[in-house]
């Protein structure tokens, strides 16, 4: 992202037309697809939002990047277990897209329970001329028939189709919190609290039970899984975290079941940093791998870190996020926030990270240059081509200047959970609550 790290402009607001928030809309995953032309989002109401890029035309070679709405689909819809006596939400906790392989494109779209294999496709023609019915669908008689006729193909409106391709269920106890597409295209992981399982994207009543961490007595229960990423490169190897704080790296190929790890990543704890809310805040939220599949980013609540896969012991780098929390831990830990999980986006090139804080702030870190920016996705910051201006967060106690916000006064309900980056381009987008922003970098 050169040096214009701290002048975004914004390419793209999608703000739902009413004030007030309601639970449905709020929006739980963004996710851009390959090639970064398609952008999907879910939200709590079990609803699958995507969003295509404008084609650039030659009249207007600088409107490429816009990005409208493509297709709309209930994803999931509310159940209940009752053999468990539970409601299961519709919330879309996870979309994952799959390489395209035609002109039809898949995604992978899972709530608590199950998971679902969507099929996106266009559709501009229709047949017309049949023997047997009518064209508005009505059956002709058969003794009225005199002629045989060729049903022919006819233009019509572009219709965009979403149809359930398979449907992948009962096969987690605990709540599914991450789906991860391996590179061999034909098979995917799903993780819950404790058990994670490899499907095969074909077949859709058995899996592979591929980590256990179930202990024989729970009350025995000392960590569970919050995170699992497939290696982008190599279909055998992959990575869940805890909430210990440690992330374990597996190879499938030493055993069928990967309860023994092959590398266990773990910063030694600062002692004097050791307080009630230690094991609280040193959770891991999220887990990427780089590009390359030479490093995996792993975001806890108030820090980034960057490791090495080839050095287990310390991170190689390390990005405080917002460390002038640290002090209102305690009031973050009585109103729920110190749970909340954050996760982080790579560029395209592996040289800059990017994740969620509050106030709708959002921050960014080049690994290059050391430098790092603040940015706020608010409605004041909407308009089509504005600047975004660098946020400064000022800790308590300290004088505060001009253009700073006090640490004080940040709103703990504006948080920006989920963000994603284009796979290609300084594109990014970033979920506050119930809407979408979509930035790009300043084009002159």
């Amino acid at each position: 992202m050169e040096e214009d790290i701290d002048c975004r402009k914004i390419n793209g607001t999608f703000l739902r037309s009413h004030n007030y928030v309601t639970e449905a809309d709020i929006i739980s995953t963004v996710e851009f697809n390959h090639t970064g032309d398609l952008l999907a989002t879910g939200d709590k109401g079990g609803r699958v939002v995507i969003f295509q890029r404008e084609q650039e035309s030659k009249s207007s070679p600088h409107h490429r990047g816009e990005y409208n709405v493509y297709s709309t689909f209930q994803s999931h819809e509310p159940e209940f277990d009752y053999l468990k006596s539970l409601e299961i939400e519709e919330k879309i906790n996870k979309i994952r897209w799959l390489p395209q392989q035609n002109a039809a494109h898949f995604l992978l779209s899972t709530n608590d329970k199950t998971i679902k294999l969507w099929k996106i496709s266009e559709r501009d023609k229709r047949a017309e001329g049949y023997n047997l019915k009518e064209e508005d669908g009505r059956l002709r008689d058969p003794s009225t028939v005199t002629a045989l006729r060729v049903p022919v193909l006819m233009p019509m409106e572009l219709m965009v189709e979403a149809s359930p391709r398979r449907i992948f269920s009962n096969a987690h106890t605990y709540h599914i919190n991450s789906i991860s597409v391996n590179s061999d295209a034909e098979t995917y992981m799903s993780a819950d609290d404790l058990r994670i399982n490899l499907w095969n994207l074909e077949i859709t009543d058995r899996s592979f039970n591929i980590v256990d961490i179930k202990p024989a007595n729970m009350e025995e229960l000392t960590e569970v899984i919050t995170a699992a990423e497939f290696h982008p490169n190599h279909c055998n190897t992959f990575v869940y975290s805890s909430s210990k704080g440690t992330v374990r790296l597996c190879d499938m190929r030493a055993a069928a079941l990967c309860d023994h790890h092959s590398k266990l990543f773990e910063e030694p704890e600062d002692p004097s940093n050791r307080s009630f809310f230690s094991e609280i805040i040193s959770s891991i939220s999220d887990v990427k791998f780089s590009h390359s599949g030479r490093y995996m980013m792993t975001r806890d609540y108030l820090s980034i870190k960057v490791w090495d896969l080839n050095m287990e012991n310390r991170p190689i780098e390390t990005y405080q996020v917002h460390e002038y929390l640290r002090s209102k831990l305690c009031s973050l830990y009585e109103n729920d926030c110190i749970f909340d999980k954050f996760e982080c986006a790579w560029n395209g090139s592996d040289s800059v990270i990017m994740t969620g804080s509050y106030n709708n702030f959002f921050r960014m870190f080049d690994r290059g240059t050391r430098r790092d920016v603040t940015l706020e996705a608010s409605r004041e910051n909407s308009k089509p081509r504005a600047v975004l201006k660098p946020r400064r967060v000022c800790a308590g106690g300290s004088k505060r200047k001009k253009d700073e916000i006090s640490v004080d006064s940040l709103d703990f309900n504006r948080k920006i959970l989920h963000t994603a980056w284009h796979p290609a381009e300084n594109i990014i987008a970033v979920a506050a609550t119930n809407n979408l922003y979509i930035f790009q970098d300043k084009i002159n």
